[in-house]
């Protein structure tokens, strides 16, 4: 190879370029589907400089704006942005996993050509590639949606194409029924969470422009990028309307109480270092605060374990539904929820997109005693792994009813008591052709005791019990309780107690 000529570009960074030049075009017009045209694809430049950058957003909202720039409450959503940018995207991740991977995601016209016309199939990938990782694709094609604009139904569609999309385009195995309710609907409970989230964070003015841009990124990366390259075009399309929200973090370490694997191989540690961040958003109580909107309120819960990763990912909103009260003590809220959980202790894992209805509210039982609580109940499509499997894709699907108690009980501004339950029964309905079912309770209790402002300590006691019955193996449980302390930041010292009297 004659290396004094220039060596010519690879088909694939001509499409990356064209992603680009469209992506820019088209973004940076900060206008619907109808005005793509009218930006002129010469003058880049130009509009790069009106679309904003991080510096301009951390500006006085007082400050004068270029003549183009939309004011806040005026800029329109842009429904083709997102379809270029859930394009690239899937691009960019086939390339990676086409070199760094193996040879399923090697797709060709021919592979389209044969997935359009196959039959949808449960397929058998790792249970973390399916049940975390094609959830939070998911999320990321949400994020690209709601940060341009688009309101939560409107991204949930763009969620669940893009999700078919990559099905039939971005692997060569036939596209997957259980991947399309994970990445186009459980990626959308998720991904909505964490879009509110980040809002949450770049609300807060006492924390440093840069800091509140690199928190909300870390939180909902596509929200991230396009106010890295848009600014805040998009900022007056989605009012958080103050909602009521109590979070808290906790650090801290856990050791077995009680363990029965089963037929199972895992290598069990006894003890563990975890990390767990809880939200509630939206609480019920606060005057003139509406339901009106898919996740006005909703549950996020996250925890990461020294032991194995991801130990749960759990996030649960209303989608539709409206407020009550009952009486001059009672607030709440009812209707029908969106949930996705991904739940894995050592012994076993599981994880469900359901839909369920029930109801969240709070209630004052006193002067400093307040009670909050949420009981759902549904069904959705579940995935749990076997009592014996020593292999990442030994796993079962299935149907899965499931009911979800958890309490709050809040004293003053000192002391709390959580108190969670919940059940999954996945059933053979909807199965691969092995059958059997399974039976799974979770039980989760903290107590948490406020030392100094937002400084806590919390004792927590997990409890998890999977019973299972297959043909080929018949009947098996496995258990395992642990029992954690743990330091406590808390996002308000009232424990989210929502006052309205």
């Amino acid at each position: 190879m004659d290396r004094s000529q220039p060596v010519p570009p690879r088909p694939a960074w001509y499409v990356v370029n064209a992603f680009a030049a469209v992506w820019l075009a088209i973004g940076t017009t900060g206008a619907s589907a109808a005005s793509v045209g009218e930006t002129a694809a010469d003058d880049l430049p130009s509009i790069w400089a009106q679309a904003g950058t991080p510096l301009a957003r951390g500006a006085d909202p007082a400050a004068p704006r270029l003549p183009d720039e939309p004011v806040p409450g005026a800029a329109q959503k842009n429904y083709v942005l997102p379809a270029v940018e859930i394009l690239g995207f899937s691009f960019l991740l086939n390339q990676y996993n086409r070199h760094f991977s193996d040879d399923d995601y090697k797709s060709n016209i021919a592979t389209i050509r044969h997935n359009l016309h196959s039959s949808w199939v449960v397929d058998s990938d790792p249970f973390r590639t399916n049940q975390l990782g094609h959830p939070y694709l998911g999320s990321m094609y949400h994020g690209f949606a709601r940060s341009a604009g688009l309101n939560y139904w409107e991204a949930l569609g763009y969620t669940f194409a893009g999700s078919a999309l990559w099905e039939i385009a971005g692997e060569r195995t036939p596209p997957s029924r259980n991947d399309q309710v994970n990445t186009g609907v459980g990626g959308t409970f998720l991904g909505e969470a964490l879009f509110r989230m980040a809002h949450v964070v770049l609300a807060h003015d006492e924390i440093p422009p840069l800091w509140r841009e690199l928190g909300a990124a870390a939180i909902s990366p596509a929200t991230g990028f396009n106010r890295l390259a848009f600014g805040d075009r998009f900022d007056g399309l989605f009012d958080s309307h103050d909602p009521v929200h109590y979070s808290k973090l906790q650090i801290g370490f856990s050791s077995t109480a009680e363990n029965n694997a089963g037929q199972s191989a895992t290598d069990l540690k006894r003890n563990e270092l975890l990390v767990d961040f809880a939200m509630d958003y939206g609480i019920p109580g606060k005057p003139g605060y509406r339901y009106d909107r898919p996740f006005d309120y909703f549950n996020f819960q996250a925890t990461a374990s020294s032991a194995n990763g991801a130990e749960n990912v759990m996030t649960r909103g209303l989608l539709v539904g409206k407020d009550y009260e009952l009486g001059p003590d009672y607030r709440g809220i009812y209707g029908v929820y969106g949930s996705y959980d991904y739940i894995a202790p050592q012994t076993f894992r599981v994880s469900s997109t359901a839909v369920s209805v029930g109801t969240t509210g709070q209630w004052w039982a006193s002067k400093d005693i307040a009670l909050q609580g949420t009981a759902l109940l549904g069904a959705g499509y579940a995935a749990v792994g076997t009592t014996h499997s020593t292999a990442d894709n030994d796993y079962h699907y299935g149907v899965a009813p499931q009911a979800l108690l958890a309490l709050r009980l809040i004293f003053g501004d000192r002391v709390s008591l959580d108190l969670t339950g919940r059940e999954y029964f996945v059933t053979r309905v909807a199965a691969a052709d092995r059958g059997g079912h399974d039976n799974i309770v979770r039980a989760d209790a903290s107590l948490t005791v406020r030392v100094y402002r937002q400084h806590a300590i919390s004792l927590k006691y997990l409890g998890n019990r999977r019973d299972a019955f297959y043909p080929d193996f018949g009947d098996s449980s496995q258990t395992r309780a642990t029992l954690g302390v743990f330091y406590t930041w808390l996002g308000q010292d009232r424990f989210g107690a929502v006052e309205w009297r």
